[in-house]
């Protein structure tokens, strides 16, 4: 397997959340602090578009068009690729948490976890929010909730609360995730996606790497990037065997940080769920 390669200039402060999709025509992420989503075409020209929020926690296909996004104290819903969201009533109240990453089960129902801005311990929480709007707690006393996947077969579901160095997978029974447990240790661990074998992809945060686990949990691979930043990681393109890698300058402004970086893979990935609101 190639090394990662830039193949953006620094187009972010802090690129997060990337995902790829033919409705938008090609990747798509968000500059999580700046409020903004951004979407890569296939020829490389970047576009905008403000949510109006201070937090652009995520973007995530509708499966009735258009797409959802992670707004600072909730979500918000667009008709159509490039429209602007509209925000949904806020979750919570608590102006020192925030919105942070998600993840999509195999029902379309969207996973979307917080975190506080000053990091207490426990402050932040993992919701499911179903296809109506109605939401209810997955999880409690989550720090920093990032990286949440699915297995194929729907069966297990991986999970990274970066505070507590390693990602969890769960068993999914009826729908619900249950028996959470240590997967493997990590540095950092941040975003994370799980490809068409049940291989999980995790981006290493502020040690500049990106790991390939089986689902036993042995390492199959790991690739450094020349940032510390790495913060997230996700398989696409028209044959899901190219690998997107979103960096950060938050923690570390370095020359490449807040670009994207890209190599291919032999195992696709999963095709992109889709979020049933």
């Amino acid at each position: 397997m190639m090394r990662p390669e830039q193949i953006t200039d620094v187009i972010a402060f802090h690129g997060e959340g990337p995902v790829w999709h033919s409705s938008w025509g090609g990747l798509r992420m968000v500059d999580m602090l700046a409020g903004t989503i951004l979407t890569l075409s296939g020829s490389g020209e970047v576009t905008r578009i403000a949510t109006g929020s201070r937090i652009a926690a995520f973007v995530r296909p509708r499966e009735r068009g258009g797409y959802v996004a992670g707004l600072e104290r909730g979500i918000g819903l667009a008709d159509a690729p490039f429209a602007t969201p509209t925000s949904l009533p806020e979750m919570w109240s608590d102006p020192n948490v925030r919105m942070n990453e998600c993840g999509l089960d195999p029902w379309g129902r969207l996973y979307a976890g917080s975190m506080p801005y000053d990091r207490t311990l426990g402050a932040g929480r993992l919701y499911r929010i179903e296809a109506d709007g109605r939401y209810s707690t997955a999880l409690y006393h989550v720090t920093v909730s990032n990286g949440l996947d699915f297995a194929p077969d729907g069966q297990r579901a991986y999970y990274n609360d970066t505070s507590t160095g390693c990602t969890d997978v769960f068993d999914v029974v009826g729908g619900d995730l249950v028996d959470r447990r240590p997967f493997h240790d990590g540095d950092g661990p941040d975003g994370l996606a799980v490809d068409s074998e049940g291989n999980v992809w995790c981006a290493m945060n502020r040690v500049g790497k990106v790991r390939l686990y089986s689902p036993e949990a042995e390492i199959l691979g790991e690739w450094e990037l020349p940032v510390h930043g790495v913060t997230a990681v996700t398989l696409g393109g028209p044959d899901l065997r190219d690998v997107f890698i979103t960096t950060s300058r938050e923690t570390a402004d370095e020359p490449h940080a807040g670009a994207v970086f890209h190599m291919r893979t032999a195992v696709p990935g999963q095709p992109t769920r889709t979020f049933a609101g």
